[in-house]
């Protein structure tokens, strides 16, 4: 059996970045993982990429073989892996060990973890493969800065909680810009009665209702927390691999790979 991270998150929250941060800490303290890059309009990586998704298809040569955008582009790359996935990445998966430790880059486009069914169907292609799987949520601190913009984060997170049906982690991630720490603590649990109040605030009287519903459905769930992470601290990206692995429950069977110590015979 095998595990995985399934980085996701909105475009410019910070994937590549953390991904980078989390192998250079495993390299740190010894710890063997593999990157996978699952973008197919990435360019340019500062970490090791053991599987490539362009290496089966890139956006550059989708968009100027069928003239497409970007946007349609990418989903048409996401399809075309979800095709080949018995074929391209079973070939792929043969390269690791049955308790070998996987971290996939995704694309940032929404409509990939919220409605289109393609990162699902990977998902359900990673457990028939026997993989434990728990999906990595990464929002920019810097949404926090704005009450409304921070509920949009939230729904985002929600749908692809609900969307993946994954041991799911928030992360509010780029914590090094902000300023002022205090300021992240209400929205790293948030309830709904802070929420309500911020967003009565900020929006007109008209929207109250909307206010509420959208605070309650953030409450009912109790679902919808936030780990900061600050990649200049070890202790950061520590903390938030010690929740994702107890999610995916890594290394709970570590002491049975241990050989047991047999004392020698006392001499005569």
């Amino acid at each position: 059996m095998g595990f995985a991270q399934l980085v996701i998150g909105p475009a410019g929250s910070g994937k590549s970045t953390y991904c980078s941060g989390l192998f250079q800490h495993c390299e740190t303290v010894g710890r063997r993982i593999h990157m996978v890059n699952l973008d197919p309009a990435a360019e340019h990586f500062s970490y090791p990429v053991s599987t490539d998704i362009r290496e089966l298809i890139s956006l550059d040569d989708v968009m100027e073989e069928l003239g497409m955008g970007p946007n349609g582009g990418l989903i048409y790359c996401m399809e075309h892996l979800e095709d080949n996935l018995d074929d391209w990445l079973d070939e792929q998966l043969e390269n690791y060990l049955d308790d070998d430790y996987l971290v996939f880059d995704c694309p940032g486009q929404i409509e990939l973890f919220t409605h289109v069914p393609v990162l699902r169907n990977f998902v359900e292609y990673l457990k028939r493969k026997n993989f434990t799987v728990c999906a990595v949520y990464l929002l920019d601190s810097q949404f926090v800065s704005d009450v409304t913009k921070y509920i949009s984060g939230c729904m985002a997170s929600l749908s692809a909680m609900i969307q993946l049906e994954l041991p799911h982690i928030n992360i509010l991630s780029k914590m090094d810009l902000v300023s002022n720490k205090k300021d992240v603590e209400d929205y790293l649990n948030p309830e709904a009665a802070v929420l309500l109040s911020q967003l009565n605030r900020e929006m007109a009287p008209r929207f109250g209702k909307l206010n509420k519903a959208l605070a309650d459905l953030v409450d009912d769930y109790s679902m919808v927390n936030f780990i900061p992470l600050d990649l200049r601290k070890e202790s950061s990206i520590q903390y938030v691999l010690s929740n994702i692995d107890n999610c995916i429950q890594y290394g709970e069977d570590a002491d049975v790979k241990v050989r047991d110590y047999i004392p020698e015979a006392d001499e005569d």
